[in-house]
This record gives structure tokens, sequence and C-alpha cells, in this order.
């Protein structure tokens, strides 16, 4: 199964920073990590403003053992701005010094790059806005990648035994959700099942049996027996609804939401008619309408949109093995994997339902890419969203084909029993009350 070609977006290589212009600066609000090296260079200037500024804005961090462990950060000021920024929101120290006196983290973002079995793969992260235009508006490109100078062509860790099948996985991957033979929702119901067949084949099988798996995947439309199955999952846009408001509800009290998500927010409340007197009845019904009369046309117009996210998911995640086991050897579990993936693109769907019902008419491509890389920029840099989204499906009962599928299905409400949407409460009183969405969707 080896292959000795790989590919990765061609978006990383074209980006480049709009500095000023960006409309959600990655200078703002975050904690700004400072490599060891990047310190050495500090403490060297010569005495002078910058010098100074550096001084007083440096907070050590914790010692560490870890290698990608960050040396210092940079504490932002009042406004939760970097201190360094300019007057012109410009970086004082790139205009002083050079590019190569950032800080790591500073110089690469929002590329994320990482190494995979002697790959070096760049993906990037849409929580910039100049980066998610990149990604989500432009048809998608791969290019050939090379291998990092090891000669390896293996996942990592080392000597895994799922080495052999990382790639081939993750093209079968790549293959489903650009398939248009299949609606959007059947592409990743198909993902997840392919994910559930390899995990239940036995190590030892899996040499023989997984080129055929594959095969089967790979081989087109889906036979009528399948596609029958696939029309008899659920589709219940009540428990939807609840699904992506739990979702969007994980980390509410855990971090301040910039404007620009608090706008996205705003949006999808007004659009699925949250408001004095809103009921369960009522949302739903404004939800549904706004996925059939808005967000449905509009995206099969612009199908590239939504593959084009999934596409940057599946790199961005390490799909099919994922994160831990690409940087420590986990065990994983592609299953999880894709309900993950299925979890954060509900979640995306959802907000842009709601979106598409405040626009109408007038929504387009930019809000796309607003709603996308705000609610990236809230979700995709809290390493505990992941975890906390899982155990709320798990929890849920919703991490089955089942529960998938009424995650990402549109159509009429099933027959079950009526459920109450589990809106995000408010805040508590105190310090953290300035944290909370201002526009809080009301209870029934």
């Amino acid at each position: 199964m080896r292959q000795d070609k790989r590919f990765q977006p061609g978006s990383s290589a074209d980006f480049q920073c709009i500095g000023p212009a960006c409309e959600d600066s990655c200078c703002e609000d975050w904690t700004i990590p400072v490599d060891r090296e990047a310190v050495a260079k500090y403490r060297n200037l010569p005495a002078g403003p910058l010098r100074s500024m550096l001084d007083a804005s440096m907070e050590p961090e914790p010692a560490s053992d870890s290698p990608h462990a960050a040396f210092a950060h940079i504490r932002m000021n009042a406004e939760h701005k970097c201190p360094l920024l300019s007057g012109e929101g410009l970086c004082r120290i790139q205009l002083e010094c050079g590019e190569a006196f950032l800080p790591s983290t500073c110089a690469r973002f929002p590329r994320l790059s990482y190494s995979i079995g002697g790959v070096q793969e760049t993906v990037l992260s849409l929580s910039c806005p100049e980066a998610a235009r990149k990604v989500l508006l432009h048809p998608l490109r791969l290019v050939e990648t090379d291998l990092d100078g090891k000669g390896r062509t293996g996942a990592a860790p080392d000597g895994d035994p799922l080495q052999p099948f990382f790639w081939p996985l993750r093209d079968a991957a790549l293959a489903l959700v650009q398939n248009r033979a299949y609606p959007l929702w059947q592409r990743l119901i198909l993902l997840s099942l392919l994910g559930r067949r390899f995990d239940a084949l036995a190590p030892g099988d899996r040499p023989r049996r997984v080129p055929q798996l594959l095969a089967n995947f790979r081989a087109g439309p889906a036979s009528a027996q399948m596609l029958a199955a696939l029309d008899r999952l659920p589709a219940d846009p009540a428990q939807q609804l609840d699904l992506v408001l739990l979702l969007a509800g994980i980390l509410l009290h855990d971090s301040r939401p910039r404007p620009r998500f608090v706008e996205c927010i705003q949006a999808f409340a007004a659009g699925i008619g949250n408001g004095a007197g809103a009921t369960l009845a009522s949302l739903t019904a404004r939800y549904s309408e706004a996925g059939q009369r808005y967000f449905a046309p509009f995206f099969e117009r612009h199908p590239h949109l939504l593959e084009n996210y999934l596409v940057n998911a599946l790199f961005r995640s390490r799909f099919p093995f994922g994160r831990a086991w690409a940087t420590s050897g986990a065990a994983p579990s592609v299953a999880r994997e894709s309900t993950l993936l299925i979890a954060q693109f509900a979640l995306m769907k959802g907000l842009l339902i709601g979106v598409a019902g405040f626009h109408r008419e007038g929504f387009s491509p930019e809000h796309v890419v607003h709603t996308i890389q705000s609610a990236s920029r809230y979700f995709e840099h809290h390493t505990e969203f992941l975890q906390r989204a899982h155990n709320l499906l798990v929890e849920k009962r919703m991490d089955g084909l089942g529960g998938s599928s009424i995650l990402l299905r549109s159509g009429p409400a099933s027959a079950q029993a009526p459920v109450r949407l589990a809106l995000p409460a408010p805040a508590p009183a105190g310090p953290a009350a300035g944290r909370q969405i201002p526009a809080r969707l009301a209870e029934e």
C-alpha cells in the first residue's frame, strides 16, 4: 500500500498577511507564546523603546521538559491587544528588527505545520479571515509535497503498525467528501461507516482486507440497497437544532467572545426567530425554513465552500487517526475522528443555516467566510472543545450513525417524542459576566 507521492492544499503557499487591514487580528485577545530562541534575541537587543516594551511585556512560563513548550509569553494590554503593535497596527518587532526576530508562532500563523512519518504538511487555520478566504472561496488545489529528508513514507510514530494505512484512508476520505454523486450528509455518513469498518478489522487482517474495503468506497455511487439504508436514517430538525445549540454552548463560560463572533451569533439567533415569545415549535420551524429556502439553494450553487471546509478539517485534524496518534502514538479510533469531524461540521452548518435565514436572498460567500472564521477562532483553539463535544454526543447517545444523521440531515421531523431545546444558560454574575454573548437565546 506504499505511495510515494503526497499532496496537501496549495492555499498555504499562496497566503499573505494583510496586516492592519485584517478584520479580526491574531494580535488581539490571544496569549502569544515566545520561544527560547526569540527570548535570547530580545535579551541581546540594545537599550531603547523596543527593548523596554519587550522587557515590560514578556512573562516567563513555568519550566517544562517538552521541546514544544513556550519559554515566555507576551501579556496583552488593557485593550486585549499586543502591546508591541504600532499605532498603524503593525508589529514593532518586525518593523525594527525584521521577520527573523518574530516569535516562531507569530512568524508561522495561520500556517499550521507538522511532520507525519517524514512528510511535512502545512494547512491554514480558518481562524484567520484572510486564510479563510483563501481556503473557502477558491477552487481546491492540491500540490505535491516532499519527504522531509528522512526517507520515510509512513505516518508518525515510526514503527506503528497503522503506518501503512494512514494515507490510503485519508485519500479515500478526501475522495468521499468531494464526491458529488451523494448529498453532503451522505458523504459524511459513508465516511463514518468507513471508519467503523476499519476499526472493526482485526489488526492481522488489515493488510489483506483494507485494500478491498477502500476499493468498495471508491467504486462510485452506492448500491440501491445502501442508498435505501441511508434514506432510512432519521432526520429531526428539532433535535438537530438542540444539538447545535448544545455544541455552541460548550465553551460559553470559558472564553470571552470576539465582537466578530458576537455578530455571527446575533445573526444566527435572529435568523431562527429567537426573541420574546419564541417557542420550540417556532424556533424549529424558522430553522427548517431557513435551511430549505436559503441555505440549501445557496450551497447548491456554491458546493465547493463546504467541501473546501471539510478538506481543510481533514488535514488539520490529521484524519483518519488524529493529532494524538500523530504526535504521541495514542491508540486511534477512526470512528471517533469521524464523529468529531461530523460534530464540527454540524455546528458550522447549523450556524450557517441561521445566518442564511437572517440574510435571506442576500446570503453570500462573504457571510460564509465571516461565520466559519469567527466560529473557528472561538472553538478551534480551545484544547478541550473536541473532547467535551465527543463526551456530549456519547452522553446523548448521538455518537452512532443515527445520531450523526440527525446532526447532518435536513428533512421533516421524525415521529420521535418532542425534545425541548437546551439553550445556553446565562453566564454567572460577577467577573465572568462580561464574557457572555450579549444576544442570549431565550428559553421557551
